[in-house]
């Protein structure tokens, strides 16, 4: 009893604040570089699982499948959003100022 009444009488630890102004201007390309390099991590890892299926290894067809299907969503989502970046773009450019 005495432990719980010790943990909880520790201060909390306050993280610094940031302007929300700030945080729009690093969390999109935060976003999009998170997304470009998790893809690419389910790619690599698909890509091995088939290497060790095809070389006899302790890979798992199943697994293997699983992991090319992660890595073809990942890859058809990031193709999606760069559509709709796109779009966006072409779209601001149209408007007349």
């Amino acid at each position: 009893m005495e432990a719980i009444q010790s943990v909880t009488s520790l201060p909390i630890l306050e993280q610094p604040q940031t302007s929300p102004l700030r945080q729009a201007e690093t969390t999109f390309g935060d976003i999009l570089t998170g997304m470009i390099g998790q893809t690419s991590s389910l790619q690599q890892h698909a890509d091995q699982a088939v290497q060790q299926v095809h070389a006899g290894g302790e890979a798992n067809l199943h697994d293997a499948m699983i992991a090319l299907e992660k890595a073809d969503i990942a890859l058809r989502y990031t193709v999606q959003v760069r559509n709709k970046a796109i779009d966006a773009y072409q779209e601001i450019m149209r408007m007349q100022v």
